[in-house]
């Protein structure tokens, strides 16, 4: 099942668990997400599942039932239920005007500010930079999708910091255009430290287990247990 979830303020697998593509939403890594926000930032946390789907795929949304854009309205209903003292939505938006546009729909039905810092904010390599260094954020892979240059079984659970430090992101982009953010749904990260965030300590790992497509060696996820 996929979530969808908010807050206030290396085994080999077969495919059965890969998660079911979302236009929208980041379902990789999304076990871990509850521990974030409780325990890591000391937030309450609440959690819908996504029942729609993508039916609505053009760049301008409209309301339409049974649309997985209209579960973020309904979690965000029922977060504003119990903190009616919330005014805005900060979503991480680099370059998907997709993504943007059905927050910035949501939020102003629901009477919120959407809030997209990373929006356009600058060239690509810079803005990996300043995710890592002046937010001091620790990431790791719990999703790749570019083959041949990101494996399931070699960078999986692999320090997004170390991928920059060694030269694999810049080496990527020079030879296939890679965006080294993965805007281009590349890679997806987790958060496991964040200095101005979690208060509390850092995500632990335990046990994660690497889960590939059979159909595409190049696409896989990292389940967290």
């Amino acid at each position: 099942r996929r979530r969808l979830s908010s807050s206030q303020d290396n085994d080999h697998h077969d495919d059965e668990d890969l998660e079911e593509e979302s236009y929208m939403y980041q379902t990789a890594g999304s076990e871990a997400v509850r521990l974030q926000v409780e325990e890591c930032m000391g937030l309450p946390f609440y959690v819908r599942e996504i029942r729609g789907k993508s039916r609505n795929t053009s760049l301008v949304y409209e309301e339409r039932g049974h649309d997985e854009v209209e579960d973020l309205f309904h979690l965000l209903q029922t977060v504003q239920k119990s903190h009616p003292e919330i005014e805005a939505v900060s979503s991480g938006a680099i370059l998907s005007t997709y993504q943007r546009t059905r927050i910035e729909h949501v939020c102003q039905r629901l009477r919120l500010t959407s809030l997209s810092y990373l929006w356009r904010m600058s060239s690509q390599r810079a803005l990996l930079d300043g995710i890592l260094d002046d937010g001091g954020i620790e990431a790791v892979l719990v999703r790749v999708a570019c083959p041949p240059g990101l494996l399931p079984q070699k960078h999986l659970n692999r320090n997004l910091r170390s991928l920059r430090d060694d030269g694999t992101l810049d080496d990527l982009h020079g030879r296939w255009g890679m965006h080294p953010a993965g805007e281009g749904g590349e890679y997806e990260t987790l958060v496991v430290d964040c200095p101005a965030l979690f208060r509390f300590g850092r995500l632990k790992l335990e046990e994660v287990v690497v889960v590939c497509d059979e159909s595409d060696e190049g696409v896989g996820i990292l389940r967290i247990r």
